[in-house]
């Protein structure tokens, strides 16, 4: 079967499913908000491509990497989409106007999944008017080498539109994990704790970043540690995702730790800025 995927957010989400899609040649549209970032995220699908080819050499080679894509500012260029990927960040004053400019813009068969941290599914649904077409497909970065999906069922999302998101994931083979709805899902509402607490052992001068990653590498078999991880996702996003989670619980093991706060206000986002709790540069 093939697939026209609509991707919404050019970041680093957004770039890791748009250069899995490539190695797949699946067809899709890459939108965000200005020219500056498509072309930062076009450079980084190349160097994407050419580093999945190192690594699996059953990759093929191809002379021209966006033949089956577009990279637009233009939002309705997902209109014909059958699937549409939304990963821009964890603030609700943005996703709620997006998704009433999508339910305007595509077809009525079109499918909405938000690759949410941890907003919850029928929260987002209810901004549309086909709450069971919305589902959450919550990729792990980096998305090219990560085998599986975390898949979230909305209170309305139906068995078509489940059934229909796993037929596409596994063609780019990915398995898939399929969860009820809630708050930071499975993954989120226990990874964010390991990470909060491992920064709070930082700032509180109890363990260097080093020394706490290579606790969890060394004596739980962690292949990478709570602080390496937060650093591949982004302090930023980590920071916004805890967030919800206090917001919606109101419990305090969420309460973000303060080094997150200062290392966002301070650029050190991780990877992406070359610094975070590591130097990348």
């Amino acid at each position: 079967m093939e697939y026209n995927i609509g991707i919404i957010g050019a970041g680093t989400m957004g770039v890791g499913i748009a250069s899995c899609l490539t190695l797949h040649d699946v067809k899709y549209v890459l939108v965000d908000i200005s020219d500056e970032k498509l072309n930062h995220a076009k450079k980084e699908i190349e160097k994407y491509v050419r580093f999945s080819k190192l690594v699996d050499k059953s990759i093929t080679s191809k002379e021209d990497v966006f033949t089956n894509s577009i990279l637009t500012t233009d939002l309705t260029a997902v209109a014909e989409c059958d699937i549409v990927i939304e990963n821009i960040p964890e603030i609700w004053d943005i996703k709620k106007p997006l998704y009433g400019q999508l339910e305007n813009i595509c077809h009525e068969k079109t499918i909405f999944a938000a690759n949410t941290s941890c907003t919850s599914i029928t929260k987002i649904a209810s901004l549309t008017k086909r709450p069971e077409k919305v589902i959450g497909i919550h990729f792990m970065n980096p998305v090219v080498l990560m085998p599986t999906v975390e898949v979230i069922k909305g209170f309305l999302t139906d068995t078509i539109c489940v059934e229909y998101s796993l037929e596409f994931l596994k063609s780019i083979n990915k398995n898939s994990i399929v969860v009820n709805d809630g708050i930071g899902f499975a993954s989120n509402r226990i990874s964010h704790v390991f990470m909060n607490e491992a920064a709070f052992t930082v700032y509180e001068n109890i363990a260097s970043p080093k020394d706490v990653d290579e606790l969890f590498k060394q004596c739980f078999s962690h292949k990478i540690g709570p602080l390496e991880t937060a650093d591949i996702i982004g302090i930023d996003t980590v920071l916004n995702s805890l967030n919800v989670l206090y917001q919606d619980f109101q419990d305090p093991k969420y309460r973000a730790c303060p080094l997150l706060k200062q290392m966002v206000q301070a650029n050190r986002l991780g990877r992406k800025t070359g610094i975070g709790f590591y130097i990348y540069k």
